[in-house]
């Protein structure tokens, strides 16, 4: 099995390394907090756990899996990782800056794949010498669960990459659509009207939150797109936005709503925060 290598240990970085542990490799987790990735590691045994607890899962398992996780501080340990895969925050200078700094570290054989909902992968590979070997892989949050993963590739990224990133979510039970870099890929860009023309509903007095949601839902969807904010986070909702809004040079259809701007600024991000949209 390849050794993985984790960027971050938050939210999303813990639920790819839990996926790629659950399918037998190796995972070297990396986050600039240093106690982070152990957080991250005692998160997913309380999942594995009460997966035993279900019946689900036998005692040993629990484990034999946090066995294969090695925590670090050192981002230096990724030198001997097969694969690289990056869950830092949506901010292109820091994200250009740990690649350069991963692609003096790992080895030339290795894959540097980001996660990312929005950001050019072109951009991030221009910052490494390896720009072929340099590919999206975004995953959906909660990670573990979500099967669609985007594998995205970068104007100069290796046909050979694409092909194995496709074979590497396939093995972990995922199901990998290729996208061009394109700004949002094709999530992020086909979701962003559902979000914004709600906004605009709102902001034109022409219903309320629950209304708009209710409306939604009756259509089909099991959520709302103020439920769905306030689930994801209105902040990170907002950055993919307005990273879409600027990769296309200010489209109309994709400029963010000063609603969600206010809200993000009084500090009301959603359940995380206790109240965004909705009170928590």
């Amino acid at each position: 099995m390849p050794r993985m290598g984790l960027i971050g240990a938050g939210t999303m970085g813990g639920g790819i390394a839990q996926v790629a542990l659950e399918h037998g490799d190796e995972v070297w987790l990396y986050d600039a907090l240093p106690d982070a990735p152990s957080r991250a590691l005692q998160r997913m045994r309380g999942f594995w756990q009460r997966s035993v607890e279900k019946g689900q899962r036998a005692p040993d398992e629990v484990e034999a899996l946090a066995a294969r996780c090695r925590p670090t501080a050192e981002l230096a340990e990724m030198g001997e990782c097969d694969w690289v895969i990056e869950a830092a925050p949506e901010d292109l200078t820091l994200k250009q800056r740990l690649f350069q700094e991963l692609d003096r570290l790992i080895q030339p054989s290795a894959v540097l794949a980001r996660n990312t909902s929005s950001l050019s992968i072109t951009a991030i590979a221009a910052a490494t010498q390896r720009p072929e070997r340099v590919v999206g892989l975004h995953f959906f949050n909660p990670a573990p669960v979500m099967p669609l993963v985007e594998v995205v590739q970068g104007a100069r990224t290796a046909d050979a990459v694409i092909q194995a990133t496709v074979a590497l979510a396939e093995r972990w039970g995922k199901r990998p659509v290729v996208a061009q870099d394109t700004p949002g890929f094709i999530v992020n860009r086909v979701a962003r009207p559902f979000y914004l023309e709600a906004l605009r509903l709102l902001g034109d007095g022409v219903a309320d939150v629950p209304t708009i949601d209710r409306l939604v839902r009756s259509a089909g969807f099991r959520l709302g797109p103020f439920e769905l904010l306030d689930l994801i986070g209105l902040d990170v909702n907002l950055a993919v936005t307005q990273s879409v809004y600027d990769a296309t040079f200010g489209e109309p259809r994709f400029r963010p709503h000063p609603i969600q701007a206010r809200l993000v600024a009084a500090g009301r991000l959603g359940r995380k925060t206790g109240g965004g949209f909705y009170p928590r």
